[in-house]
């Protein structure tokens, strides 16, 4: 019987087996490719993501396999700049950049071997799930070799297809936007050839960002990747076939303007359909959908994977706090409550812009434009902006918002970024003039790791002064994290420490014996 078995091993379900592992829980892992799939799929995360593998002690080995960008470039039917989200020169908040590209087959490959780490991870290869049974107490999972396995909780990463989605017969919220598009990978043995755009902002490298061509002659985007990988997405037309589209001299004709005199060699040619799709249901029994598995959304803002991997350091934390007795199993209804409203936000905003990007007729293209260029984005806006804060789920007084990640000087005069500072799990970040008092017996049950600025962590960048500023906190104040860098909540002083304890009590379904908090 294993705590948590978790289908699939793509990026989304490796990196579940990652966080649970950490916690010493028994995971099972059922992939059935021996290998990782060998074309890349997925080709961005965003800062956030990044913080999930530093979490996980994974980022040393994952930044050679990362190229680090600007954000993303919307160039109107004029070949004017109409939208700019990008960061070059600002600062961050987070603690990484805001956009990273990479090759998919290399980061599945190295998040699967980084699993030897945890004895109590099994990882099955060429494992094929077939169908599965739940009962109040357990999920029995049938194996395609006709084998069996047992778990208390399971995790469904496994796919846009998802056989686990199907076999519950979960439906499909359909947000009614599909479009065709061809995706073209290649490596480039020098820089992509892009016209001249007027408009360009002063920072910006084409290069180094993401480039969204709003042309209704054919939409089309552009996005670097690591090392010399780039790829392309044009869209087809009304009346273009797949089939034609993805032949080699088709392929060739639509990559000319851009590769011009410059060595490359072609990666994959295939035709995808661009989806916004959410399931009913996130949770059915004791089963879980994340990632892909759960919603799908297109490509504009390079989301989809990024959704994935917070759906599962979402469920993880809560899963551990469940399986260790420290929470009712009721908490575990919080993860749809948190994360639906969450994607449909982004797919939302990403099914906004597909619509533009995807506008055909030139009048209506050139109105567009010149109504975007009149609204256009605050300057310092970036495709980070777009993920909004938790309203419902755990969340307490001034809670929601994801926390910042400065860098800060530790008690040993190390300049290091928050979370490795902190700890992460739970955290109480206490104000430079909050007192050392006895904290409520919640916090100890929970193992709330407790950092002071200015002893524990000097802030020398002002980021967290300026955080609590903005928030409206003094230096006498108290910030709650969530273990996933979400803040739960604010306490103006001392005195709100105990309401805050009890509001986390309520939220996390803290129903055992012993570890109430009293209000």
């Amino acid at each position: 019987m294993h705590d948590v078995a978790i289908v699939g091993c793509g990026p989304v379900g490796a990196t579940a087996a990652h966080l649970l592992g950490k916690t010493g829980l028994s995971v099972l892992v059922v992939e059935r490719e021996p290998d990782p799939h060998p074309l890349p799929r997925a080709v961005h995360i965003d800062h956030e993501m990044m913080r999930i593998f530093q979490g996980i002690g994974l980022i040393d080995r994952l930044l050679p396999l990362m190229r680090e960008t600007d954000g993303h470039l919307h160039i109107g039917a004029d070949g004017g700049v109409i939208r700019y989200l990008g960061s070059a020169g600002q600062a961050r908040p987070f603690g990484w950049a805001n956009d990273y590209f990479f090759y998919q087959p290399e980061l599945e490959a190295m998040l699967r071997g980084g699993l030897t780490a945890y004895p109590a991870v099994d990882l099955r290869l060429g494992a094929e799930l077939v169908g599965l049974d739940q009962t109040d107490g357990h999920v029995t999972l049938h194996l395609a070799d006709g084998g069996l396995a047992s778990a208390r909780y399971v995790i469904a990463c496994d796919g846009a297809r998802s056989m686990v989605r199907k076999a519950l017969d979960i439906r499909l919220d359909d947000l009614r936007f599909e479009e065709p598009w061809l995706v073209v990978d290649a490596e480039l043995d020098g820089p992509v050839q892009f016209p001249a755009f007027t408009g360009l902002p002063p920072a910006a490298n084409l290069q180094k960002l993401s480039v969204m061509l709003c042309d209704p002659r054919r939409p089309a985007t552009i996005v670097p990747g690591r090392g010399n990988h780039r790829r392309w997405e044009f869209m087809l037309l009304p009346g273009e076939d797949d089939r034609e589209m993805m032949r080699p001299d088709k392929v060739a004709e639509l990559l000319a303007p851009w590769v011009a005199g410059i060595p490359h060699r072609l990666v994959r040619a295939a035709t995808y359909r661009f989806h916004g799709l959410v399931a009913l249901e996130w949770q059915r029994g004791r089963v879980f959908l994340a990632g892909d598995a759960a919603h799908q959304t297109p490509p504009f803002f390079g989301q989809g994977m990024c959704h994935g991997l917070r759906d599962v350091v979402n469920l993880a934390w809560k899963l551990e706090l469940v399986l260790s007795g420290r929470a009712d199993a009721a908490l575990l209804t919080s993860y749809q409550s948190e994360r639906d409203p969450h994607v449909r936000a982004v797919i939302g905003a990403a099914v906004a812009a597909g619509r533009y990007i995807c506008e055909l007729d030139p009048a209506k293209a050139a109105a567009r434009d010149a109504e975007m260029r009149r609204r256009a984005a605050t300057p310092g806006a970036t495709a980070a902006d777009l993920i909004p804060a938790y309203r419902q789920g755990v969340v307490g007084n001034g809670g929601g918002p994801r926390f910042i990640q400065p860098r800060v000087t530790d008690a040993a005069g190390t300049t290091r970024l928050l979370d490795d500072v902190t700890g992460g799990g739970f955290v109480l970040l206490r104000g430079p003039e909050a007192a050392d008092i006895a904290l409520p017996p919640c916090f100890d049950s929970l193992g709330v790791n407790v950092c002071h600025i200015g002893r524990d962590c000097l802030d020398e960048s002002g980021m967290l002064a300026t955080w609590f500023d903005r928030h409206g906190l003094g230096p006498a104040a108290s910030v709650l994290l969530r273990p996933d860098a979400y803040v739960f909540g604010l306490a103006a002083d001392d005195a709100d420490l105990s309401d805050l304890a009890a509001q986390l009590a309520v939220t996390l379904h803290m129903m055992k014996e012993g570890t109430t908090c009293p209000a």
